[in-house]
């Protein structure tokens, strides 16, 4: 699973119309081209790709005030909406997901409703349980991993791995039971994009 996909069409949504630039512009305001491949000709190129498969309808506006081609704003669909919404409760759930794809997904976990957060956190719970008694059991031997000799840290990085992914989440279901942040339903929402011609001070240049 890509996290720019997962990106491009939360940041379309938030904005309700957008161009490439203002997608671009959030993602660095978040400090996803840290953290992810939102580099910017990726991000321009899954806004022409997402467009092609009518999970974002182009819209031509007015042209470039340098003379260059129409400036494009992209809107989600109806099929973008599906898809955007099936990459997040994924992107909670699995325990395998790289970083860059959980990053994305609990940056719009309050997309989601309350209750849907914590049932969706709560099986990636008992995915990362299920996955570290796979390896304990199928990997470490009796003796301990040292037994693998520095192969052994692999199966050690997993299970503490597992054992922090766990930690993190049971924090994070016990902060959204306490009432933090507002999720879909509940009021107006945290606003986590910029708005038009506002100063990203996060911007790379």
């Amino acid at each position: 699973m890509s996290a720019i996909r997962l990106l491009v069409l939360g940041a379309v949504r938030q904005h309700g119309r957008a161009h490439g630039y203002q997608v671009r512009n959030d993602l660095e305001y978040w400090g996803a081209h840290e953290w992810s491949n939102a580099k910017p000709g990726s991000v321009y190129h899954a806004l022409k790709q997402l467009a092609k498969q009518d999970m974002l309808l182009a819209h031509e506006v007015a042209p470039s005030t340098a003379g260059g081609p129409p400036r494009i704003e992209y809107e989600i669909t109806e099929r973008g909406t599906e898809e955007y919404f099936a990459l997040l409760r994924a992107s909670l759930t699995s325990y395998d997901q790289r970083m860059d794809v959980l990053s994305a997904g609990i940056g719009f976990v309050v997309d989601l409703e309350r209750g849907e957060a914590v049932a969706l956190l709560r099986e990636r719970l008992q995915n990362l349980a299920s996955w570290r008694a796979a390896v304990t059991e199928h990997y470490l031997p009796e003796g301990g991993p040292e037994q693998l000799g520095h192969i052994g840290e692999v199966m050690n990085f997993w299970v503490h791995s597992a054992d922090a992914g766990a930690e993190w989440t049971r924090g994070l279901i016990a902060r959204i039971e306490a009432g933090a942040y507002v999720f879909a339903g509940e009021g107006a929402p945290f606003v986590g994009v910029l708005a038009e011609g506002e100063e990203n001070p996060y911007a790379t240049g």
